[in-house]
This record gives structure tokens, C-alpha cells and sequence, in this order.
């Protein structure tokens, strides 16, 4: 006898999954976001309800005959899934019998009537079912015995008295229900004009169908009962195809339904294969370890150095190597707040040392040590995230003066579509290996420790296992970049780039709060004028930040129509916002409120929070491996994201200044770098000849686009020219444009249309560009990187569409931050050679900033220049604009 049971509605869970988490993929390139969602949401109920009797109900084969015999235009409208959804109906069904779920898909019949049959069969032997599922039709079940749970509202439970808190009836009104009102997706018409308000009302005053239909002449309202009496038929064939069918044949043993032990050595091949590391992570080591062979080491011998002898030997031992790996352990994960626990030491695979400054020999004696060992090897460093090492380090009087190799970079230089590379997963991934968790030497929550109060023995375990899988790691990525002929640009570029960017986060960037405070009174004001401009257009007052009541607003008050091409309801996402201004003044004035709160909250009040104690300036973090373009990007704060273009930003930008007197800052940037590699690589004559020649390229454009002379080309044309000219690059098709420019998709088309008759070449490479991706699944920039796009051949047209944008984007994007990177290491090499005070404190994207003493302005402005417009040989010359001010806004 089955007391309890769990029955989750699978395909619900998929869709649901498939439209609510952002793009995933697996390593072949598969869509894998349903499954994803649809594993961590049974997860999530298998944690929080602990059953014992659980089944996962799946639509059979040919499971629409049934209804289609009762009204043959039955879901006739209904789109079938994504073609990228169907191949995760399958794998739902794998991850299921792997992890020991029982699930039932009967021929000829819905998941609906299945579930139905199930919960009735369990509720006539006095057990209680819960159906899991957002659908509302199953409400109709919902009696003492049985509830749903909605799975993607932290399964809330939905009793009797919910049912009638959402419609306004009992749930043995909802079949009526459901058959006044109809159902669009599933094309079954109920009575035309009779929403759940109109039915709820019918019923609670007439109880039931049937009463309404017997006496259509009671019915207040003589439209309403025209319809009643017009379309009685569709109402009873409605009732029909809405109500469940719960003698449908089902198993009826109670051991089917149980929950049994998962297979976790399938499972983890499974999360394997499937690319979701995370979930791998989550099963035990040992099964991971025999089902996925991991690369075999043969010795593994991880050695306390707690001791003068030792430590003493161990560092001449290290002095006498030409690579040492090194891996610290930490009190905090920003390194300008980290006190130094320890080190790890590696020389060679399965050996690792760990020197604690908490130890036997105390911190004083330890770190006197390990400064005279770095200050005098010659040993070049490897490690995992080295740059973070390099700064505690250096903060500890250690330099690191050689570093040869970093294996969070050469993963990313091999992998730069996948964001995960930390340690802990790239060991599962490559060595097959799961990591000590930290967890279990610093517990989490509010029973976390510090790592100095960790055992010793507990740390040096986890310490010398980060080192040595580091120096697996590095065996593996040293064949790999040079397999795929990537190791000029590791070598070359990211490698020697790797202190740079660790001295620009070292030197920070100064703000001045003083003058931060000044602008945040009027910032205030017309934050708050913004806000009640859009009450005025609303005719209320509500909460702004709150997507609910703002959808409310929108779409149900003032009846403004959702974009076609969402698929999430009432979003008021910016890009839904930016459609929607053209329709009413509200989205517009939203968008600036939102604009406007983002500056107050994430540069205003939080800037003056990250200033360094000690420097009072500011150290934002620069990622090297992050974005899939190679391009650089910055956090705490991100200082790349300060809006340029509009009057609040450049004044939060007027706030960074140098620190000491006679100082001031230098702005260097490339001038429409991407549209000059875009006619490196097109080399269309036209667009190649304009470079050459020094024309301005956007009124260049506008005169070969609207057929004028260049001299009467106007404000309008060359601003239409310039959106059409960023828009190709980044893959922009009529809609865009359309949107942009607000013309209609006829004109966008023609601009574009007329744009490549203009500039063949630049067509014909763009098309070259997505041709190659599809050959060979690798986009290429300038200097040879590499971006694997296996979503080219993905069965979704969106999530395709979006690959070949890359394809054609990559290339440019891509070599723009191959050139900057370039140039910055020749600028930091030049700047030390010539012992120069001036310091580059920042870089966004295609643009650097410097602070320079005054007298020290000519040298870098020559200096500067010099070393970004020749890094590079292109068919056309690389030009640099090069500003000095007093603040960053000036430059």
C-alpha cells in the first residue's frame, strides 16, 4: 500500500526548464538547459520531501487519438518543441533509470490521464498523491487525498483552498471551468469571450455547466447569454476533452513506484557526457573514480614541511629546479585582504609540500624564510590562477619574478566557450579526479572558519592536492596548446600579460568621494523626478522594481502588447522595454528610471565601500578568462560598464582622478578598430581605400548607401550609416536595424541590401566566416586564437542564428583584444626599460588609462601611440587618439 506518493509531470518540468534557464550546452554542442533544470528541480524535490513512492509520467506514443476522436482540430495549433528540446525527452528518461526513478509513458495516452489514473488509484487506497506540475487542468483532481506541488514556485503546495483562492471555485468547479473558458494552446474553444473572471462568477452562482447551459435566460447580461446559448456545444465537447481520464491502464504494485538506489557510476558517466560538472561533483569520489578511469598516477606522497631541517632543504631543493609549482593558501579570496596560511610546493607529478606559516615554526620564521627563497631562485613559477597567488605573495614580500605557465589560462585558451575554469572542475573534467571539498576544512554558513584555524594536517592534504593535480594539469595543457598550435598566443600574449595585469590591480585607480557626494544629491533628484514621471504615466503609484507589479501596469492597465517573439509572458525585460517605447512614452521613461537606480546603486553608494584601507584607492580585478572573444573583463567594481554616452556616467567618471598633485591622466584609444580588421580581412577596395585615404568611414558609408556626394551627407545619414556599419559586425539582420533606426523591416532591409552592394567583399566575407565555422566548428582571430562554436549546427534556428553572429563577430571582436593585449605588454615593457613613474591603471576594451606625473605627458603621449598604432601590420593603418585631463571624463 502506497502511502505517499510523488508524481512529477516530466515534460511540464522540460518545458518549463527549457524557457527559464539561459543557453547550455553539452560538449558536442546539444542543447542541454531542460535537462539540466529538469535533474536539479527533482533534485530539489527529492531533498526537501524525502519520498519513498516517486514516478516521473512521460506522454506516450500517438497519445493525442483518444481526443482527436472527440474534435479532430484537438492542439491542431500547438507548436511541436524546439527541435532542440525533443533529444532531452530522452535524456530525462536515461537520467531517470540512472538515478533510480521510476517512470511510465503508456502508448496512446497523455501524460495528463496517466497522471490522473495514478493519483486516483493511490487516492482510493486512503494515500495521498502529489501531482508536481504547473498545469492547471490538473486542479480538477485536487481533493482531500490529492494536491499538487508547483514545482517552479519552490513547490508550493495547492490544496482545495488554494484552487479557490487562484479561480474563485472548488475544484470539482474546475472542469466547468475549464470548459467555459477554453484553452488556446490546447485549441479546445470553451465559450468565446468567457475568461476564468466571467466563468468563476457563472459557477459560483449557478454551481454548475450544466445549471448555466439549462438556463442560459438566467444569466445576467444578454450578450453573455447569446453566447451561452450559441455555443453550448463547444462547452459540453470542451468539458470532454478537459476532463481527465483516470481509468487509463496503469501498473497497480506499489514496488513499481518506489524510489530505488541510483546507479551513480552510470550517473557520473551521464553528468559527464552531458558536460554538467557541477552535478558530477555532487556524487561520491569513489564511484566517480571507477566509472570515468581516471589518469593514473603511482605514487601520491603529500609531505608537512614543519620543521627548520625540512623547510631549509626542501627550498634548496627548489632553488636547483628550473619550475616550481606554488599554490596558496588563503584567509580571504580577495588577495589585498588575504593573510598568507601557507604553500604549496610541486616539482613533478604526485609529489607536493606543504609549508604552513601556522605551524611548529611560526609565521615570523617561515616568512623570513620563504623571502630570502623568492627574493634569490631563479625558478620560474606554474600554478592555477597564478595572478591571485602572485598578489598575496607580493604582499608578503615574495615576488614572483618568473612565472612559466598557468593552467586556469590554458584551459581557457583551449576551452574559451566554457566559463568553468577553476580548479575543482577542470580536475573532474580532465584528470577525472574530485577535489577535497573546502567545505570540509572550513565548514560554511555561519559555522565557516578561517583557513588559519584549520587543522594543519587537513590543510596541507587539500594544499598539496591543488599543486599536484595543477602539475597533472600542466602535462596535459603543454601537449594540448601545442597540438592545436596555440602556444605563441599563451606564450606570447597571455602569459606575459598575466603581471601586467597584476601590477594594474596593484596600483587600483583613486576616487574622490568628496566630489562622488556632490553629484549624488542631484542624481537623487532626478532619480526621483524619473520615478514619478513614470507614476504620472501609469496614474499610480506602485512598486518600480518590482517585474510583477510593473507587468501589471503594462500589460493589464494600459493594455500594451507584449513583443511576439517572447516567450516568457509579460516580461519587462530592457529589450521588451526598448519595443515597447515606441508604443508608450512609460517604457522609455522606465528605462531612464532604471538607468539612473543601476548608477545610484552600483557605482554611488558601493564605490566608496571598495576603497583599499591602507591605499585608499580602489583594486578591480581584471578576468583574462571569461569571455569567449578573448577579450578582457572587470569586476569589484566593473569599471569597463560606467555609461560614456550619458551625462550621469561621465560625471561618476569625473571622480576618478590621480592621487598626488602635477599628475594627470592619459587616454589612449583605437579609432574603429573593428571596421579597420574588417577591411583588413574583407579587403574590399572600397572600405579599404576610405582607411587609406582618412575619411571619415561613417560619412563614407552614408554616401555610398543614399547615393550623394560626401559634402551632402547629413547629420541623419551619417548616424544611420554608423548603425549599419557596428550593426554588420556584430551580425545585425533588418529587425535589428529596423528597431534602431525605427524604419520599417522593408527599408532595413533595403539599407542592408544596398550596404553590400556597395561593399561586395565585406559580404563575402562574413558569409566566408560563418562557411568556415561550419567546416571546422573553430573561429580564428588575427593572431591565430581559437573559438570552438559547436552551437552552429544546433537543431534551435535562435541558438544557431546566435552562433553564426559569432562567427562573423569573433574574428573582429577577437583580434581588437589580441592588438590591445599586444600593445600593452609592449607599453609595460617600454615604460620599464625607461624607468618611468607613469603606471596603466586600466583597460576598457579598446582603450587604456594612465597616470602619469605632468612632466612625464609628452613621453607617453609619444610613447603610447607609437607602440598601439604599430603592434600590428594591417592594409590599413591602426590609428590611436590620445587625450590627457584631470580626471577620467577629460580623457
Amino acid at each position: 500500500m502506497i502511502d505517499k506518493i510523488y508524481i512529477i509531470d516530466a515534460v511540464n518540468y522540460l518545458f518549463r526548464s527549457y524557457y527559464a534557464i539561459g543557453p547550455m550546452t553539452n560538449p558536442k554542442g546539444e542543447s542541454t538547459s531542460a535537462l539540466f533544470g529538469f535533474i536539479r528541480s527533482i533534485q530539489k524535490l527529492i531533498k526537501e520531501f524525502s519520498p519513498k513512492h516517486l514516478i516521473c509520467v512521460f506522454d506516450g506514443p500517438d497519445n493525442k487519438k483518444s481526443r482527436h476522436a472527440l474534435y479532430a482540430d484537438y492542439k491542431m495549433h500547438r507548436k511541436g518543441a524546439p527541435a532542440d528540446l525533443y533529444p532531452q525527452f530522452e535524456w530525462a528518461s536515461q537520467y531517470c533509470s540512472a538515478a533510480g526513478i521510476p517512470l511510465l509513458c503508456i502508448e496512446g495516452v497523455e501524460a495528463d490521464d496517466t497522471m490522473a489514473a495514478i493519483a486516483t488509484w493511490v487516492s482510493r487506497e486512503n494515500g495521498q498523491s502529489f501531482i508536481c506540475t504547473s498545469d492547471k487542468d490538473m486542479m480538477q483532481l485536487v481533493n482531500p487525498h490529492i494536491f499538487l506541488l508547483h514545482a517552479h514556485k519552490d513547490n508550493a503546495l495547492i490544496d482545495a483552498n488554494r484552487v479557490e483562492e487562484i479561480y474563485g471555485v472548488k475544484p470539482g468547479q474546475m472542469l466547468d471551468l475549464l470548459a467555459m473558458m477554453g484553452d488556446a494552446s490546447d485549441n479546445i474553444p470553451g465559450i468565446p469571450g468567457f475568461g476564468p473572471k466571467t466563468a468563476a462568477s457563472l459557477l459560483q452562482e449557478f454551481g454548475t455547466l450544466d445549471a448555466i447551459l439549462a438556463h442560459p435566460e438566467k444569466v445576467k447580461g444578454e450578450k453573455k447569454q447569446q453566447l451561452i446559448q450559441e455555443h453550448k456545444e463547444s462547452a459540453l465537447m470542451s468539458r470532454k476533452l478537459a476532463s481527465l481520464d483516470t481509468g487509463v491502464p496503469i501498473p497497480h504494485d506499489e514496488l513499481f513506484y518506489q524510489l530505488k538506489e541510483s546507479d551513480k557510476a552510470t550517473l557520473a558517466t551521464f553528468y559527464h557526457d552531458m558536460g554538467f560538472l557541477s552535478l558530477l561533483k555532487e556524487i561520491q569520489n569513489g564511484p566517480i573514480v571507477e566509472a570515468l578511469k581516471p589518469q593514473t598516477v603511482e605514487k601520491q606522497e603529500y609531505i608537512l614541511v614543519d620543521d627548520a631541517t625540512s623547510l631549509n632543504t626542501l627550498l634548496q631543493r627548489l632553488k636547483a629546479e628550473q619550475e616550481v609549482g606554488i599554490d596558496t593558501e588563503t584567509t580571504d579570496i580577495s588577495p589585498f585582504l588575504a593573510e598568507l596560511v601557507g604553500i604549496g610546493f610541486c616539482v613533478e607529478p604526485g609529489t607536493a609540500w606543504y609549508v604552513p606559516c601556522n605551524g611548529q615554526l611560526g609565521k615570523h620564521y617561515v616568512q623570513k624564510e620563504l623571502q630570502e627563497f623568492f627574493a634569490t631562485t631563479n625558478s620560474a613559477f606554474f600554478g592555477h590562477n597564478l595572478k591571485y597567488d602572485r598578489h598575496v605573495l607580493q604582499n608578503h614580500g615574495m615576488p614572483v619574478k618568473q612565472i612559466s605557465f598557468d593552467t586556469m589560462l590554458a584551459s581557457y585558451l583551449l576551452e574559451p566557450h566554457n566559463r568553468r575554469h577553476n580548479l575543482d572542475e577542470v580536475s573532474l573534467e580532465k584528470l577525472k579526479k574530485v577535489k577535497i571539498p573546502i567545505e570540509s576544512l572550513i565548514g560554511k554558513g555561519k559555522t565557516r572558519i578561517s583557513m588559519a584555524d584549520a587543522p594543519v594536517e587537513k590543510v596541507k592534504d587539500y594544499c598539496c592536492e591543488d599543486i599536484d593535480y595543477t602539475s597533472r594539469l600542466k602535462s596535459l595543457f603543454s601537449e594540448a596548446l601545442h597540438v592545436r598550435q596555440l602556444e605563441r598566443i599563451f606564450y606570447d600574449i597571455e602569459l606575459p600579460l598575466l603581471p601586467i595585469l597584476a601590477k594594474m590591480e596593484q596600483t587600483g585607480i583613486f576616487l574622490d568621494v568628496e566630489k562622488l557626494h556632490e553629484i549624488q544629491g542631484p542624481l537623487a533628484e532626478e532619480l526621483n523626478r524619473a520615478k514619478n514621471q513614470v507614476f504620472a504615466s501609469a496614474g499610480e503609484e506602485f512598486n518600480l522594481n518590482s517585474p510583477k507589479q510593473l507587468s501589471q501596469i503594462l500589460f493589464q492597465k494600459l493594455g500594451l502588447k507584449q513583443p511576439a517573439h517572447r516567450k516568457t509572458e509579460f516580461s519587462t525585460a530592457a529589450d521588451v522595454l526598448e519595443e515597447l517605447a515606441e508604443e508608450h512614452l512609460i517604457a522609455q521613461e522606465i528605462l531612464h528610471y532604471r538607468l539612473l537606480e543601476k548608477l545610484r546603486s552600483t557605482y554611488i553608494e558601493a564605490l566608496p565601500q571598495l576603497i583599499h584601507p591602507k591605499t585608499g584607492r580602489i583594486h578591480c580585478t581584471f578576468n583574462q578568462s571569461v569571455t569567449a572573444t578573448g577579450r578582457l573583463s572587470c569586476q569589484d567594481p566593473n569599471l569597463q560598464n560606467i555609461p560614456i554616452r550619458s551625462k550621469e556616467g561621465m560625471a561618476i567618471r569625473s571622480c576618478f582622478r590621480p592621487q598626488k598633485p602635477q599628475w594627470s591622466y592619459l587616454g589612449a584609444d583605437y579609432s574603429q578598430i573593428e571596421l579597420r580588421l574588417l577591411a583588413h580581412f574583407s579587403e574590399d577596395p572600397s572600405l579599404v581605400r576610405a582607411f587609406q585615404t582618412g575619411q571619415d568611414i561613417h560619412t563614407h558609408t552614408a554616401a555610398l548607401v543614399f547615393d550623394v556626394p560626401l559634402k551632402e551627407v547629413t547629420t541623419e545619414m551619417r548616424n544611420a550609416a554608423k548603425t549599419v556599419n557596428f550593426g554588420i559586425l556584430y551580425g545585425q539582420g533588418p529587425y535589428g536595424l529596423s528597431k534602431q533606426l525605427q524604419i520599417s523591416m522593408a527599408e532595413a532591409s533595403r539599407f542592408i541590401k544596398t550596404y553590400f552592394e556597395r561593399y561586395p567583399r565585406v559580404q563575402a566575407y562574413l558569409e566566408a566566416c560563418k562557411e568556415s565555422v561550419k567546416k571546422t566548428g573553430i573561429s580564428k582571430t588575427l593572431t591565430g586564437r581559437q573559438r570552438p562554436i559547436p552551437e552552429i549546427h544546433n537543431k534551435n534556428p535562435s541558438i544557431r542564428a546566435a552562433a553564426e553572429r559569432f562567427a562573423v563577430n569573433t574574428p573582429l571582436q577577437g583580434s581588437q583584444a589580441d592588438l590591445i593585449k599586444m600593445a600593452m605588454i609592449g607599453i609595460d615593457r617600454a615604460i620599464e626599460e625607461r624607468n618611468l613613474q607613469g603606471k596603466m591603471i586600466l583597460q576598457i576594451h579598446d582603450e587604456l588609462i594612465f597616470e602619469i606625473p605632468d612632466s612625464e605627458i609628452e613621453i607617453f603621449q609619444k610613447l603610447v601611440k607609437e607602440k598601439m598604432e604599430n603592434v600590428f601590420t594591417l592594409n590599413i593603418p591602426i590609428e590611436v587618439h590620445i587625450s590627457v585631463g584631470k580626471n577620467w571624463a577629460e580623457c
